[in-house]
């Protein structure tokens, strides 16, 4: 008997659509505008959320790139004033790296990877020519780091020249840098002494933006020296994540295993309270040495969100702008339908009449008439996300050469994300607004009386 039933409910819903499809073609042209004015509708939802959270997300690509992870990890010390009337400054040294090492190996699981470096900013100079810049000093050994670097010349294989020196390809050619040429760097220790070395070009990367063609990289090792930082020695220990939205917890887990072992560290908690918008400005505070005296090493734990927290208000922004839209295209599409139908139901009241006195009943009719106005939307929707994702693709095409662009820019081309759920989201949405755009009609259509409609003029 169930069976027998689930047959009849089969053939029920195949009758319903059926006879939809069949509608719809009824009325072509009014069909099409409407389908039309839906896709359009779609494509520009989607286009725009898929374009602007890529920007995003490349952007906060290279501000993890810069930073190295996505959760960091500093330690920091205080560097007593040489002059009794100036303050104290701090320093970033983390001395014991197999204590922040070993801790996040045995407490981390998700990461995707994690690394450690120093970093200075100071002056390259070469030939009368100045630049600033910002020195790394990275593990040139990591397959990883290295990896990631686009070399436009040089590469790897210099690698074992004296000091070499990785600089971007726009500092390049705005001093007239060669791979092989000897560049001098001027910076401070963190003692606050000047210091000043020579370095060999072994590779010049491609300046994807204009983070990365401020930045220069060498040999941690190389630079620890310069800097007055013991040799096995680090600024900071980076981890990054496969979901960079676990950032939080995991942050959050190595400050408490941290505090656990007895070693000074920095409060989120305190960090949140005093600066809710910004916690990286509320950690700066717990280690501002006018205000905080110390002894030792204290630990700052912060996530890539508290260093640059615009990039996660953007991303919200985003999404709640591209909602509104949908939704207003959504009441537009509902008014649409809602009087497109109104027509529809004063055209085939002739129609209902004969369909209802040779059976149909109530449920059967009010069903045709949603059916057909679901699967008309669906068709405008399903098309424009299709020429939505051919506008994504010919634009990710186009090359891009501005200069204020290049933070969201990924290679000099501009890249779309879309996520599943944010589109199956909207669908749902549609098809909710339809069924309540035509059930009015449809309920109507299910109401008239046989006799009634067969003798109705039009």
């Amino acid at each position: 008997m169930k069976n027998k039933n689930m047959k009849v409910s089969e053939s029920s819903f195949r009758f319903t659509v059926s006879l939809a499809l069949k509608n719809l073609t009824r009325q072509k042209r009014r069909n099409a505008i409407l389908a039309i004015a839906i896709a359009f509708g779609f494509l520009v939802v989607t286009t725009v959320d898929g374009l602007v959270t890529g920007m995003v997300k490349n952007l906060e690509n290279q501000v993890t790139q810069m930073f190295g992870g996505t959760v960091l990890i500093q330690g920091i010390e205080i560097i007593p004033a040489a002059d009794e009337n100036k303050n104290p400054s701090f320093a970033a040294v983390v001395r014991d790296a197999d204590y922040i090492r070993n801790l996040v190996k045995n407490n981390v699981k998700d990461y995707e990877s994690f690394s450690c470096y120093s970093f200075t900013n100071g002056q390259l100079i070469f030939e009368g020519k100045k630049s600033i810049s910002t020195m790394y000093g990275r593990d040139l050994t990591e397959k990883a780091f290295v990896e990631n670097l686009q070399f436009a010349s040089g590469g790897a294989e210099n690698f074992g020249m004296y000091n070499p020196l990785i600089i971007s390809e726009k500092t390049a050619e705005a001093m007239n840098i060669q791979v092989g040429d000897s560049i001098t760097f001027s910076c401070q220790t963190i003692y606050g002494q000047n210091n000043v070395d020579d370095f060999t070009v072994a590779g010049i990367i491609k300046s994807n933006s204009f983070l990365s063609s401020m930045q220069t990289y060498t040999d941690i090792n190389v630079l620890n020296k310069l800097i007055g930082i013991p040799e096995a020695s680090f600024s900071t220990f980076t981890i990054n994540l496969k979901n960079k939205n676990k950032q939080t917890k995991v942050a959050n887990k190595v400050e408490a295993l941290i505090r656990r072992d007895g070693v000074q560290v920095t409060s989120r908690v305190e960090a949140m309270k005093t600066n809710p918008t910004n916690v990286g400005k509320g950690i700066e505070k717990q280690i501002d040495p006018k205000k905080n005296t110390w002894d030792g090493t204290k630990y700052a734990v912060e996530t890539l969100y508290d260093e640059v927290p615009a990039i996660k208000t953007v991303l919200s922004i985003v999404h709640t702008v591209t909602t509104i839209i949908l939704l207003v295209i959504l009441f537009i599409v509902m008014v649409g339908v809602s009087n497109t139908y109104r027509m529809v139901l004063y055209e085939r009241i002739r129609e209902i009449g004969t369909m209802r006195s040779l059976g149909m009943d109530r449920k059967r009719t009010r069903s045709v008439f949603t059916a057909e106005a679901v699967i008309l939307c669906l068709i405008g929707a399903v098309s424009g996300f299709v020429l939505s994702i051919i506008t994504m693709a010919v634009v990710h095409l186009i090359p891009v050469s501005i200069d204020s662009l290049s933070f969201f820019l990924n290679n000099g081309h501009f890249t779309f994300s879309l996520s599943v759920g944010t589109i199956v989201t909207q669908y749902i949405l549609l098809v909710l607004f339809t069924i309540v755009a035509v059930s009015g009609s449809a309920k109507k259509a299910a109401r008239l009386n046989p006799a009634e409609a067969l003798r109705s003029i039009k």
